[in-house]
């Protein structure tokens, strides 16, 4: 995204920098908050491997920096998805920021995002039927559960189930993402270039 950063009332959601890794790792390292994400708690020099890899051309995946305090509070992420126009959102936000409307507010402005800026027209995001907190937000952002995939995801010598939401570019349009909504945040995200 070459528009980036991108701001909301609260947030700044920005390209990862190397010196980003410690903030990552304070939360990516803790099986906790870690539990619903595949790949599992990262050691440090997984966290590492995943700046990394978050700061090549075809970036999937950003940092979220809480803007009243310059500091990073989780990330997010948003690219496409096995088709022409269709993209995948997801979030993973450091446990003392949980509960206060920072992944919602997010995943907002990159819908919007994607919907006004890229003419995305469909995106998708998926969580385990466990993670309530995540497909709540998906439900907030008017996001449609379209399945119950059973036992798709193998991690742990356990199969996972998985929740599928979708939203399509009409239905944001016309539901929640019209310029009179705030979905998500007080006000329409800024991009700055």
């Amino acid at each position: 995204m070459s528009t980036l950063p991108i701001e909301t009332e609260r947030l700044r959601i920005r390209h990862f920098t190397a010196d980003d890794w410690q903030a990552v790792h304070a939360y990516t390292r803790d099986p906790v908050v870690m539990t619903h994400v595949p790949e599992g708690a990262m050691t440090e020099e997984q966290t590492k491997q995943f700046i990394a890899e978050s700061m090549v051309e075809e970036v999937r995946t950003y940092a979220v920096d809480l803007r009243s305090e310059d500091r990073l509070i989780g990330h997010v992420g948003f690219h496409p998805w096995f088709a022409p126009r269709i993209y995948e959102l997801g979030w993973v936000f450091d446990p003392q920021y949980h509960r206060k409307g920072y992944a919602t507010e997010a995943a907002a402005a990159l819908l919007r995002y994607g919907f006004e800026s890229l003419q995305v027209h469909r995106v998708i995001a998926t969580c385990q039927p466990e993670n309530t907190p995540s497909w709540r937000v998906m439900e907030k952002l008017g996001m449609q559960r379209e399945g119950h995939l059973r036992k798709c995801i193998y991690r742990d010598e356990r199969w996972w189930d998985e929740y599928f939401y979708a939203i399509l570019e009409d239905e944001w349009f016309n539901a929640v993402g019209s310029r009179e909504s705030g979905v998500g945040s007080g006000e329409k995200p800024r991009a700055n270039s």
